[in-house]
């Protein structure tokens, strides 16, 4: 093996890198050492986002194809990046709580073995390599849903997460040992699996490979009907676990499922997935909308709003095309600033008052008018009211899917703007309890942390700039610009 392979992995080592010192920081430094863990973490993931930006990416497979790190994979990490250090920001008060204070060094090293995982993910082009990323992003994560060890709430919530993930990895390598046998050329890379089916007839065991592995990443998306844990794990969970599996994790997911669908089975795509898509995501869509307007706990009703925002992300795998995933990534980015907006206010307040129900919001700009028009903020974004990011991200999937003319990806758009038209139903119904309501405020005034202020600070800059000046896009739509690898065996 030549190490100097190792050179192209530069986002994984940073992140190894980072986890490393935050290890020994915390396991040999003094209790005022102890003190700064937090801002010295924060500042430390932020410098190596920023190096991670700023430096171009090799564009090049090593390890004999198995790792790629090309511009559209380190554009997809950047953007995993902002998620969690906005994580770290909204969960700085959380870490430093009498029951947290001893463990928090442990919350930043599990998230840091998660990222790491998904970016394993992210760049793998071989299935070995993708599910030990996705093992490695999985099995911390169940340690962090249980981090209130003294709620029962969380051991719960840790207990459904990681039953439903033993059995949705089992369905997925279940379909992989499919794929596997279907092939029949004993490869897992992805592009002589790739080269084999394109040559071969269809046939019943590629058929159901294929529902396992949908199944199988479905579960990491909370697609319907693979969204069971998520409302439950989402309520017992910390809050800040809660966010980062709802953004960070999701991004990562997608991502990879773009990848493996469209450069393995792109070419099969009408004759075998293409309709389990459409149940799928029209499922996803219209079920969290449905099951989203019964919730007054405020991390079920965003469980449910994260449910149906699965389905919208996933459009952009039915287009076969670079404009597909350029504009699925900007949906990420902009899901991530304004689902951690959101967040970062429901944090906020349990943080001071330990109240999550959406009749506890009543009035509540008399109070707090900064969280409530934060949080007013990001709902639009969410449901898609211009001119705010989430308009946008909308009308740019919703393009990238109509550009490819077919009649069923048409009809798709149109029950997704109707599900759109729902969505605002429930999104308004928090800003109405905030704004409009007449009852006597429940929350009192209180003030935010720094570190909140300047998370929430940043989410609301994001969802205003991203609508009005949406560069992000351009930046992801030129990374997936030579990517002819991908697409090279579909068009």
């Amino acid at each position: 093996m030549d190490y100097s392979n190792f050179g192209a992995m530069l986002p994984e080592l940073i992140v190894l890198g980072i986890f490393l010192i935050v290890f020994l920081f915390d396991t040999f430094s003094n209790e005022s050492g102890k003190k700064i863990l937090t801002p010295f973490t924060t500042i430390l993931f932020l410098l190596g986002t920023c190096a991670m930006w700023i430096v171009p990416s090799c564009n090049e497979e090593v390890f004999g194809g198995m790792y790629v790190n090309d511009t559209a994979c380190n554009a997809m990490k950047c953007i995993l990046n902002v998620g969690v250090f906005l994580v770290f920001l909204q969960a700085a008060k959380w870490t430093e709580s009498d029951d947290m204070i001893v463990r928090k060094g442990e919350f930043y090293e599990l998230i840091l073995v998660t990222l790491f995982g998904m970016y394993l993910m992210i760049s793998a082009r071989h299935f070995l390599l993708f599910i030990i990323g996705l093992e490695s992003a999985s099995l911390p994560l169940a340690a962090l849903v249980a981090f209130n060890k003294n709620r029962y709430e969380s051991h719960e919530a840790a207990v459904k997460y990681i039953m439903t993930a033993v059995f949705s990895s089992g369905i997925l390598l279940t379909g992989l040992s499919f794929v596997y046998a279907f092939s029949g050329v004993g490869s897992l890379y992805f592009s002589d699996i790739a080269a084999q089916i394109s040559g071969s007839e269809i046939s019943g065991l590629l058929i159901v490979a294929l529902a396992f592995l949908i199944a199988g990443i479905g579960f990491k998306l909370s697609l319907v009907p693979f969204h069971l844990w998520t409302a439950d794990t989402y309520q017992g969970a910390p809050t800040a676990v809660t966010s980062y599996l709802s953004v960070v994790s999701k991004g990562a997911a997608a991502f990879a499922f773009f990848i493996i669908f469209v450069q393995i089975f792109g070419t099969v795509y009408s004759e075998v997935w293409e309709w389990m898509m459409y149940a799928v995501l029209i499922l996803t869509i219209t079920v969290g909308n449905l099951f989203a307007m019964r919730q007054k706990n405020m991390k079920r009703f965003m469980a449910f709003s994260s449910v149906s925002q699965a389905g919208y992300i996933m459009l952009g795998v039915m287009t076969l095309s670079g404009l597909g995933l350029a504009s699925m990534m900007f949906y990420i980015f902009v899901y991530v600033v304004s689902n951690l907006g959101a967040f970062a206010v429901i944090s906020a307040i349990e943080n001071k008052t330990g109240r999550l129900s959406m009749d506890d919001y009543n009035g509540l700009h008399k109070t707090n008018p900064w969280l409530s028009f934060a949080m007013t903020l990001a709902m639009f974004s969410l449901a898609g009211i211009p001119p705010f990011a989430g308009f946008f991200s909308k009308i740019l999937i919703f393009n990238s899917v109509t550009a490819t003319g077919s009649m069923a990806l048409y009809m798709l758009v149109l029950i997704a703007l109707i599900n759109t038209i729902i969505s605002l139903y429930y999104y308004l119904l928090v800003v109405k309890a905030m704004w409009i309501s007449s009852d006597e405020p429940v929350i009192e005034k209180f003030d935010s942390t720094r570190c909140e202020r300047v998370g929430l600070s940043l989410c609301v800059l994001g969802i205003v700039f991203f609508g009005l000046v949406p560069y992000i896009y351009q930046y992801c739509f030129d990374s997936v610009q030579n990517l002819p690898q991908l697409f090279s065996s579909i068009l």
